[in-house]
């Protein structure tokens, strides 16, 4: 990245704010850099496309035009780069204004506390991207590029570790679908899973996918590995009413106890109250599956969700783990998630354990399970048991060499 390119706009009313910003900015070797000390001298510069900033660092607290209402103006002007927020307020304000500014579809890179660390202005800069990067990685595909994929084949399962935080022993892995794309390589599922269940296809994918993981749990069970394989279920797997019997049918052929496949269900996608998602979750549980609600935390339902379905696992979703060490509003999150899911009887899995100090955390008020880029990144089959070899030397070895942070 050529970081002389990046046209850079600070947007500050205070002097020594601005002059602050710059020169760091230019010891990291940013040169491209305007100053501007209101919002509306600041407008004045998207009429012309060629001094269009990639990157603002807007100050949210000045006079005349806040920097809430200069979002609202990007708006106008079709902004599509990125920001950086800037204030003396709270976290929790700044957490309220950077979910205002992605509502607005436009590019946070997070924030910034006034008076601005370099490590910070560092660590915030370091994520920035070209837009047109951006956008090759997002590539397009069509219904019938994904149908003809299920069909021939391309999808493939990845499957990410799930540790007891206690012991470190490896209880079982999350599967998790990649498209294996002829041309384009590995394409991730945030690419097609929208385009899977906006287009009926979701149903046959994680079938596939189900289908799949079940076969390679055997091929674990033979190799003497014995993991509890968990596998994401949309709302519409659980609108067909044979959807509980194909799951049975299944583990049966492949020789997998109930017990070991555990149903993950994203918590967002539970709040219809239908009578055949019901129906079809009391079979399974009847039948001895276990289900797990994902992402605790995100959706508008939790508490009817836990009283309403007997969930066996708990995950607390990654937005309230990673960092919540450093950031009380996610710390407090967490703990309320923890104590629910104590309180139910459930096991409790901290999802975006990214480094050592989300592990600290989750050791010290004790979790049952961790899963995370601090633990293990998504890998094929095939890669599982050099893994769990490393990853027993690194137990034993009591985390020597992994202060620093593993997530990219």
């Amino acid at each position: 990245m050529d970081k002389s390119a990046i046209k850079i706009l600070i947007l500050d009313d205070e002097s020594f704010m601005r002059k602050l910003l710059a020169h760091m900015l230019t010891g990291l070797g940013f040169s491209s850099i305007t100053t501007c000390d209101n919002g509306f001298s600041a407008l004045q510069k998207f009429d012309d496309p060629d001094n269009r900033p990639d990157l603002i660092l807007l100050d949210l607290n000045m006079p005349d035009m806040d920097g809430i209402e200069f979002v609202r103006k990007l708006v106008e002007h079709h902004y599509t780069g990125s920001l950086v927020l800037v204030s003396g307020e709270n976290e929790r304000v700044l957490q309220m204004a950077e979910k205002l500014v992605q509502a607005h579809h436009i590019t946070v890179l997070g924030h910034l506390l006034k008076p601005v660390a370099l490590v910070d202005l560092v660590r915030v800069m370091d994520t920035w991207r070209p837009p047109h990067l951006e956008d090759a990685a997002k590539k397009k595909y069509s219904v019938e590029e994904l149908r003809a994929a299920i069909d021939g084949n391309e999808l493939v399962n990845y499957y990410q570790p799930k540790v007891n935080i206690a012991s470190g022993a490896v209880v079982g892995v999350e599967t998790l679908v990649r498209w294996c794309h002829p041309v384009d390589g590995m394409v991730f599922p945030d690419q097609f899973i929208d385009l899977a269940e906006a287009h009926g296809l979701i149903d046959k994918l994680t079938r596939k996918v189900l289908s799949n993981a079940m076969k390679q749990a055997q091929r674990w069970q033979t190799e003497g590995l014995h993991l509890r394989v968990a596998v994401n279920v949309s709302m519409d797997n659980l609108s067909s009413v044979s959807f509980a019997d194909f799951v049975a049918e299944e583990a049966a052929t492949a020789g997998v106890a109930p017990q070991d496949v555990i149903l993950e269900l994203t918590e967002s996608r539970l709040m219809l109250d239908q009578r055949a998602p019901l129906e079809i979750l009391t079979r399974l549980r009847l039948k001895r599956f276990h289900l797990s609600i994902d992402d605790f935390g995100t959706g508008h339902s939790s508490l009817t969700q836990l009283r309403d379905i007997s969930f066996n696992e708990l995950k607390i979703d990654r937005s309230f783990v990673h960092g919540a060490w450093r950031d009380e509003s996610a710390r407090a999150m967490y703990y309320v998630s923890l104590a629910l899911g104590e309180q139910f009887g459930m096991q409790v899995v901290a999802e975006g354990v990214e480094d050592r100090d989300d592990w600290d955390l989750v050791q010290q008020t004790g979790c049952d399970l961790a899963q995370g880029y601090f633990i293990a990144r998504p890998m094929p089959a095939r890669e599982l048991p050099d893994w769990m070899q490393s990853w027993a030397t690194r137990c034993r070895n009591g985390w020597s060499a992994d202060k620093q942070a593993t997530a990219v």
